[in-house]
């Protein structure tokens, strides 16, 4: 299968390329120009609407995945960077997929569980309201940008998925230092969901979406089994063999993260993957403490 990715040197795209490579697939991916390795790849320039479309013909699937990191302090300058590069990158490449003579079969485009907002323990499946935050905007513009190609034939799926557990990047390296310090705890009030996945998981999901042909429009990618955040805390202090009976409070995480911190770690989002399990996705790690000690080799 010949398959083009954008995003492919981020969390995620790292690990689905080296996956469907050992898998006998052919991966191009999409490239920035200013980048240091663009040999074998498609040069694009999101900013300024610049891809040679001619080169996109004949793919099998496209996994988009590009975007600004949201783990950074969201200054007006930041929000700006992280809604236009997930805008105009997904209208770019949407559109030029619905003008191909042979657009691939479907296109896997990147969303996230900001997407609901902040909803408390209600259970979100994929037709759930969005929410009003900042980050559920940008993901609203993000998946209506990308059904331009569903107009040449594609099947677009958007990928709203939770946090991906790694330890090579995302958000758990950077929880990690206090809790091995025994310095970790909740956050606000600890009743805030956390959906989640682990990156194998994600690229188990990825796989499995780009093969099963009746699945189109959101998708969850999370595990079935969301926690909530004193969960989580107690469950890592577990697996690092620390306490964790710190904790801070809600004005210090908005002193600290600003508005990311009130839309990231304080916000609640209760997903369930309700359209994996119809058409029967078996996750390798759906329980939090084997996932963890599988992604921090604590075992």
């Amino acid at each position: 299968m010949q398959i083009l990715v954008s995003g492919s040197s981020g969390l995620v795209g790292r690990a689905l390329v080296s996956h469907m490579e050992a898998a006998g697939h052919e991966i191009t991916p999409l490239v920035r120009p200013e980048t240091s390795d663009t040999e074998g790849g498609i040069p694009w320039e999101p900013s300024s609407g610049e891809i040679d479309e001619s080169q996109l013909e004949g793919f099998d699937a496209v996994v988009h995945l590009a975007g600004e990191s949201i783990n950074q302090r969201w200054t007006d300058a930041a929000k700006r960077r992280i809604r236009e590069s997930r805008v105009q990158g997904t209208r770019l490449l949407a559109g030029a997929l619905a003008e191909l003579d042979d657009p691939p079969a479907v296109l896997l485009s990147a969303s996230a569980v900001g997407y609901y907002g902040d909803r408390g323990d209600t259970w979100l499946e994929e037709d759930a309201d969005p929410g009003d935050l900042f980050i559920s905007e940008v993901c609203q513009r993000w998946e209506e940008e990308s059904r331009a190609a569903a107009e040449n034939g594609v099947r677009v799926v958007n990928l709203r998925t939770g946090i991906v557990l790694s330890d090579e990047g995302g958000a758990l390296p950077q929880m990690l230092p206090p809790f091995r310090f025994g310095l970790g705890g909740r956050l606000g009030s600890g009743d805030q969901y956390m959906s989640w996945v682990t990156r194998d998981d994600v690229v188990g999901i990825v796989e499995h979406l780009i093969e099963t042909e009746s699945v189109e429009g959101p998708v969850n990618v999370c595990t079935p089994e969301p926690v909530t955040n004193n969960t989580f805390t107690d469950v890592l202090g577990s697996v690092l063999g620390r306490p964790t009976v710190l904790w801070v409070p809600a004005f210090g995480v908005r002193l600290m993260f600003g508005q990311m911190g009130e839309e990231l770690l304080l916000a609640s989002g209760r997903m369930r993957p309700a359209k994996l399990e119809a058409t029967g996705y078996t996750w390798e790690y759906p329980e939090l403490k084997p996932a963890l000690e599988h992604v921090l080799n604590e075992r």
